[in-house]
């Protein structure tokens, strides 16, 4: 009984002393800590910018079948004796378009070596960046500040790191709601349009005049480009009438040109006009509008030693023979 009663108290100090190991052994042993979590936010998506297509090397426009290229250069230079009449007489072109494309203050003063335009300048026409959707709470067709063709906005991700707590713990086993993105501006680039070619004249503008004789009389001299005669001379009775050759709008009306005494100048189409000079009085005003046979002014012989018209057909400008184009039946 003694020794029994001996093992039975060595055992519970055993066990007491084992157990006091194992407690202290769990005091000792450390705990990890809680893993940190970072939280990236996403970046802005980049600008894309919708690129211009691609141009053509720039080249002359391939004529029409059957139309005729505008010949007239695009420039003029002034020499001494030009006046704005003489100039858009030797292109066909109205004084009044060449006043207004090359913004003369005083179209009677002009500079010997200036160029002038003879024809409109073409303008070019540019448009802002527009954003392609409603962003931010911005209208359709907010112009965007100016940035690089495919320049990305930079970000930096963001992350927090919080020290080990219950409640650090706690806040990281919710998961955060992500709100929706919404999508970044798209600059739109429009591509910048062409340069608009030089006018090409159709052969029904061109070429279909209805020509006629623009007085009755004696023919008294031919075209000659040699001896410089750019016309035809017929002759007549003062006060006779000189009719319009071809329908078409009266571009000058007055004596400003030199040699040509009392000048009417009709435009026709693109390419032609008609000039009736020396005559006595004139009865047409500039920019109206004339049918053909139609009295435009009284023969004369203003600027000219005998009463007589001078009548020109001029193509681009350029005179041509008369006598090409006019009836064969010319009435005497």
């Amino acid at each position: 009984m003694k020794c029994g009663g001996w093992r039975s108290a060595c055992g519970i100090v055993a066990l007491a002393i084992l157990s006091s190991m194992l407690g202290l052994e769990g005091c000792m042993t450390s705990r990890q800590p809680a893993p940190v979590s970072e939280r990236n936010r996403p970046p802005s998506a980049p600008i894309i910018a919708k690129p211009a297509p691609a141009s053509a090397p720039a080249s002359a426009p391939a004529p029409v079948a059957g139309s005729v290229e505008d010949p007239r250069p695009e420039f003029y230079t002034v020499k001494k004796g030009d006046t704005l009449f003489t100039i858009a007489l030797d292109h066909g072109l109205d004084h009044k378009d060449l006043r207004d494309w090359n913004n003369l203050e005083n179209p009677n003063v002009i500079l010997v070596g200036r160029q002038l335009r003879l024809r409109a300048s073409t303008a070019v026409m540019t448009t802002p960046l527009k954003t392609a959707a409603k962003v931010e709470g911005k209208p359709v067709g907010t112009a965007l500040p100016p940035v690089a063709v495919n320049e990305a906005i930079k970000s930096q991700p963001k992350a927090v790191k919080l020290p080990y707590s219950d409640q650090a713990l706690a806040q990281l086993s919710v998961q955060p709601q992500t709100q929706p993105v919404a999508p970044p501006p798209v600059a739109v680039v429009e591509p910048r349009p062409q340069d608009k070619p030089a006018v090409i004249a159709t052969p029904g503008d061109d070429e279909k005049v209805d020509w006629g004789w623009p007085a009755s009389g004696k023919v008294l001299s031919t075209f000659n480009e040699s001896t410089n005669l750019k016309g035809v001379g017929i002759g007549g009775k003062l006060g006779q009438s000189v009719n319009a050759s071809a329908p078409g709008t009266v571009l000058y009306s007055g004596d400003g040109i030199r040699g040509y005494g009392k000048l009417v100048i009709i435009k026709h189409n693109k390419a032609y006009i008609s000039v009736y000079a020396h005559n006595n009085q004139l009865l047409v005003k500039e920019g109206q509008n004339v049918a053909k046979g139609q009295k435009i002014a009284d023969m004369g012989a203003s600027d000219s030693a005998q009463v007589k018209l001078h009548f020109e057909i001029r193509r681009f400008g350029k005179p041509v023979d008369p006598i090409k184009l006019l009836p064969a039946d010319h009435p005497a």
